[in-house]
């Protein structure tokens, strides 16, 4: 009887183990997320699950579901057909920065930029970022504009901030 109890404490204890560390990636924080399937599956597609598993540190801007329905007609299929693979690791390795960056020591950095952050991405794009009616949004590369709507979703080898629009480099 004492050897049973002993082999479930020691199931319950693996399990727990399991549970506590079920978001210890960035790539965990999105797989966790209904609102980042597309997000996923892009990934998935472009090989990166491993790179995005590794130490890092990252801070991911992950575009929402909505935000990929945002581009046009085709774009996301375009991007997931294997010829294209390349083309959708710049997209996604765009929305890397190295390094982690929490919400409050990227809004110090704009402030101390005198309003406007250049963020040298992991595709070695550029994106700027800056604080408009009280919200952090990052400009892309050929202009277009993200908005920040959630922030500091933590994993052990990095940060993601939630953004609305697919931002693309050059």
């Amino acid at each position: 009887m004492k050897l049973k109890s002993i082999a479930l404490s020691l199931i319950a204890l693996i399990g727990l183990s399991f549970a506590s560390n079920a978001q210890t990636t960035v790539v965990d924080v999105a797989v966790g997320s209904p609102d980042h399937t597309t997000l996923v599956a892009a990934v998935k597609a472009a090989g990166l699950v491993g790179t995005l598993q590794s130490a890092g540190p990252f801070t991911v801007f992950a575009p929402v579901n909505a935000a990929f329905a945002k581009l046009p007609a085709g774009t996301v299929d375009y991007l997931l057909k294997p010829e294209n693979k390349a083309t959708l690791t710049k997209v996604l390795t765009y929305h890397v920065i190295a390094g982690t960056f929490d919400a409050a020591t990227v809004v110090k950095a704009i402030a101390d930029a005198k309003g406007s952050l250049a963020l040298k991405t992991v595709s070695g794009g550029t994106i700027t970022a800056s604080v408009k009616n009280g919200k952090v949004v990052l400009t892309d590369e050929k202009g277009g504009i993200a908005t920040v709507v959630a922030t500091d979703l933590k994993a052990g080898n990095g940060i993601v901030h939630v953004i609305d629009t697919v931002v693309l480099p050059k």
